[in-house]
């Protein structure tokens, strides 16, 4: 991640707020599910199965279908588009978090949490490349594993100096979302789900807007 470009980074770290955000949208609308992090839906999938619960089994599976239609989607998108895809792909998810605040402003929350889980498998291709996900936006876990990793080689002196800092930098990014979501939730109930639409929709702008310079390069190297 070391040879991202600062702008893009700082993209980046703005998506990794937005999941973090839309994550709480979800956990507390329903209670103990989630819109990004999949290894928790899983948990939940397993345990019900286990218990024979089918109430989490089927709640906990149609979030994780959900993820994956958004990723598939967004690959697909990808796909179809010449040139740097960001922009389209981050109108993906823009369309299913608008969808989602509708269905929630009109008592579907279910139907508006799973919208939300499809909008985060989307967010996810926004750097993706050749079906490999560049820079995770959604999933913490292995950020704090590299940042973890990468501030033992720096200590060690084995390593990049301050090699660690990006990482932690996207791990304070979602933080932050979460923190801001909770926030807006308390405060401002369904009408937060907007909140994550219009932000979603300003990124998008943005990204499109990057299109017309070189930071956007399909062929673009981000490690």
């Amino acid at each position: 991640m070391q040879r991202t470009p600062v702008p893009l980074f700082g993209i980046a770290l703005l998506l990794a707020a937005l999941a973090g955000f839309v994550d709480v949208l979800a956990y507390t609308s329903i209670g103990g599910y989630f819109a990004s992090f999949m290894s928790g839906n899983t948990t939940q999938f397993g345990i019900g199965l286990g218990d024979s619960d089918w109430g989490p089994v089927f709640t906990a599976g149609s979030l994780l279908l959900a993820f994956l239609c958004g990723v598939v989607i967004s690959a697909i998108v990808a796909d179809a588009v010449r040139g740097p895809a960001h922009g389209v792909v981050m109108l993906s998810c823009t369309v299913f978090l608008v969808l989602a605040a509708i269905l929630q402003m009109t008592g579907f929350t279910g139907l508006a949490v799973l919208s939300l889980a499809a909008a985060m498998g989307a967010e996810n291709g926004v750097f993706s490349r050749d079906g490999d996900i560049r820079i995770g936006l959604t999933y913490m876990t292995g950020t704090l594993v590299r940042f973890g990793q990468r501030l033992a080689n720096a200590l060690m002196g084995t390593g990049s100096r301050f090699g660690w800092a990006r990482d932690l930098a996207l791990w304070l990014g979602f933080l932050l979302g979460t923190v801001l979501g909770a926030i807006a939730y308390r405060s401002a109930a369904d009408r937060s789900f907007w909140i994550a639409a219009l932000v979603s929709a300003v990124m998008t702008a943005l990204l499109g807007i990057m299109a017309r310079t070189r930071l956007l390069q399909r062929d673009e190297h981000i490690a």
